[in-house]
């Protein structure tokens, strides 16, 4: 052991004196600054942990790092001779191998911490809300899962050096091992076999460090790495004591070589099949979050509804989302209990063992891998293939806690409207779907034929109309609103008279948005951060909603221009720099209670694409609960079905020109200040030595 550590502090030596050391440290500090500041921005919104972003951002640059380290570190040796006489030392080969190895892993490690450091550093400077709730003890799992990753690179580079004699040909190996074939034949398998991602999944060298960081583990991956780290060390010290063996008495040396290498593999695969076989997943304690919070819809949901609601989850219990589900059911029902309102009984059906449960659930038109609410007669099912969250599971719950009555919600067309059933990047059927699961029917409606409005209507939406609406639709229209209606208008043509007449005749006008916008790196998004107290607005006070090109809102004539009953309140509700981007006109809202009248609501969001399908696939999630706050305020459904933010939801308040510096910094400036660190500290022990 104690050559292994000589052989370690010198390989830490040789690294300081490399030129390509320094050059290796800038280009993993570049790449993984340029990851992690895409993914940060990508992830905006969601329920990504940011220790599972910043691992991500590393895990790719990772073998690349670990190749430009290792390149040099056997094959320099045996082409300038240095290999024989450093064999000739009584001294195992596994000795100098694993002495190497431990010094190539304290580089990588090194690495990987500095960049954490920097990361949290410029993080806190130029995102603090992203740090919110976050500890030192969530990153461990993350770091943990590269020092795993870091090992077997680094072991498959040593043996790469050690089969060759010039050091390109040992990095250019290595990274064919570590990057270029693993992910070529994985995005080869995915044009093939399109459906091979349901199986697959994500890249499952990158699912591992993402798994792993949000504590999730799976111990056929752990074990898999170990094995495979431990064969690629076994490798290398057989290529190294390759060079021991000459000579014709030498022959049946190399032959029980070649052998030992042969069975070694084998014996790995097989170890890796077995570990597959009998894998096992558990999530990490000091990750979980203990105290889970949930959002102010789901919590009034919890404790508002009385009784029992059964909740089923039928999965194998070999799913790895079995257990984070898990988690997510425990932590709801101490959440419902805590709250003193419903009773939630959890119940894991796995298809496989529980057939007399899993029948029953097959004959109700159940499939596998989803999760049934049950209360009485009524159930709702959430099946994961349609994606698995929050918001999906608290709409379950309140379709089966809530009376069964449907209201629908009206689209309009003949206009060039966006349409709600449609499946591609321009049509919402995503928000739509998200309507269908909160008890809303979705309906189109042409009011160019002379038609009463649905008795059965929750409200209206006009979705970026292309074209103007005719005198009699407006009249219409406002013979709707005047009955009490409710109207969304998800504005973008300032150039429609007649609509914007009868909007301004309502207390909204319409007009150009002031250049002054937030945008976002793109410089083509702008970004409203700044929300009011209203009760659409409020919950979104620590997010922020994604436009194009949005047109701004002002109060018309009509506002405050009547008193009573008939007067106009306007209500700004998000700003994107000085333009008010979404705003609300309510008449009535001053009514005695003695009076029969339901107040007219007419809210207008200055995107037509605000909820398209490519907008929420994009940016996720807060313009989709923007959205949902203004439906449960349009409605004028209680407080048990208004949405909210979910508070997992990752959220960096970054404008345009902070996420420029962050990224700047992160890619350019950073690695830059490390580079010519590193090459002063180069230059300096070279005159030394």
């Amino acid at each position: 052991m104690r050559a292994a550590l000589i052989t370690m502090r010198r390989t830490i030596g040789m690294l300081r004196s490399l030129y390509s050391t320094a050059l290796t440290l800038g280009l993993f500090f570049a790449g993984s600054g340029a990851l992690f500041a895409f993914f940060l921005e990508s992830s905006e919104g969601a329920e990504t942990p940011l220790a599972a972003i910043w691992t991500s951002a590393v895990s790719p640059v990772l073998p690349l790092a670990a190749a430009l380290l290792s390149m040099d570190m056997w094959s320099d040796e045996k082409r300038t001779g240095r290999l024989e006489t450093l064999l000739v030392a009584p001294v195992r080969e596994r000795s100098f191998v694993i002495g190497k190895f431990l010094g190539i892993m304290a580089a990588l490690l090194f690495a990987v911490a500095a960049f954490l450091v920097s990361s949290l550093a410029f993080t806190f400077a130029f995102a603090p809300r992203a740090l919110e709730n976050q500890s030192a003890a969530s990153f461990i799992p993350g770091f943990l899962a590269l020092m795993m990753q870091g090992m077997l690179w680094s072991s498959l580079s040593l043996a790469a050096s050690a089969a060759f004699r010039h050091a390109a040909a040992a990095a250019i190996t290595s990274i064919a091992l570590t990057v270029a074939i693993p992910r070529g034949l994985y995005f080869a398998l995915l044009l093939l076999l399109p459906q091979a991602r349901q199986v697959l999944g994500d890249m499952p060298l990158d699912a591992h460090a993402f798994d792993i960081a949000s504590g999730l583990v799976s111990s056929h991956v752990v074990l898999s790495y170990m094995v495979l780290t431990v064969l690629a060390l076994f490798i290398t010290s057989k290529f190294v004591a390759f060079t021991r063996l000459t000579g014709k008495g030498a022959r049946s040396l190399k032959w029980s070589t070649i052998t030992a290498l042969a069975l070694s593999v084998v014996l790995s695969a097989l170890l890796v099949a077995l570990f597959m076989r009998t894998r096992v997943t558990f999530e990490l304690p000091f990750v979980q979050v203990s105290g889970r919070t949930f959002s102010a819809r789901t919590r009034n949901i919890l404790g508002e509804t009385r009784g029992e609601i059964k909740a089923i989850a039928f999965i194998s219990r070999k799913d790895p989302r079995f257990r984070p589900l898990g988690h997510f059911l425990r932590a709801l029902s101490s959440e419902a209990e805590a709250l003193g309102g419903a009773h939630l009984a959890v119940q894991y059906v796995d298809p496989r063992w529980d057939i007399g449960t899993a029948e029953r659930l097959v004959r109700m038109g159940v499939t596998e891998d989803a999760l049934v609410f049950e209360r009485g007669r009524r159930h709702a099912v959430v099946p994961f293939r349609d994606g698995f969250d929050e918001r999906t599971v608290s709409s379950a719950m309140l379709r089966v806690a809530m009376p069964p009555k449907r209201r629908s919600v009206y689209w309009t067309r003949g206009h060039g409207e966006s349409i709600f059933d449609a499946y591609g990047p321009w049509g919402m059927s995503d928000i739509a779907r998200d309507l269908s699961g909160d008890g809303y029917r979705n309906m189109a409606l042409d009011i160019s034929a002379d038609l009463r409005a649905p008795e059965d209507c929750a409200f209206m939406v006009i979705a970026g109309a292309r074209s103007d609406f005719s005198r009699a639709e407006v009249a219409w229209l406002d013979a709707y609103l005047r009955k009490g209606g409710r109207l969304l208008v998800l504005a973008g043509n300032t150039d429609a008279p007649c609509l914007n007449g009868m909007l301004s005749g309502w207390g909204i006008r319409m007009e150009r948005a002031s250049l002054k916008l937030a945008r976002s790196m793109t410089g083509t998004d702008a970004i409203a951060s700044e929300f009011t107290s209203h009760p659409v607005a409020a919950p979104m006070r620590s997010a922020r909603i994604v436009l194009e090109s949005p047109v701004s809102f002002a109060a018309s004539v009509a506002a405050d221009s009547s008193l009573g009953a008939n007067r106009i309140e306007f209500s700004p509700l998000a700003f994107a720099g000085e333009s008010c981007v979404a705003a609300v006109a309510e008449r009535g809202a001053l009514a005695g209670d003695d009076l029969a009248l339901r107040p007219t609501r007419v809210l207008a969001i200055g995107d037509p694409s605000f909820v398209m399908n490519a907008r929420l696939e994009a940016k996720a999630n807060a313009n989709r609960d923007f959205f949902m706050n203004a439906v449960a305020y349009l409605s004028g459904t209680d407080a048990i079905t208004e949405p909210g933010i979910e508070a997992d939801r990752l959220v960096t308040g970054m404008d345009r020109e902070a996420r420029l510096r962050f990224t700047l910094y992160s890619i350019f400036g950073f690695p830059g200040a490390v580079f010519l660190i590193a090459v002063i500290a180069v230059v300096r022990k070279r005159r030394r030595g």
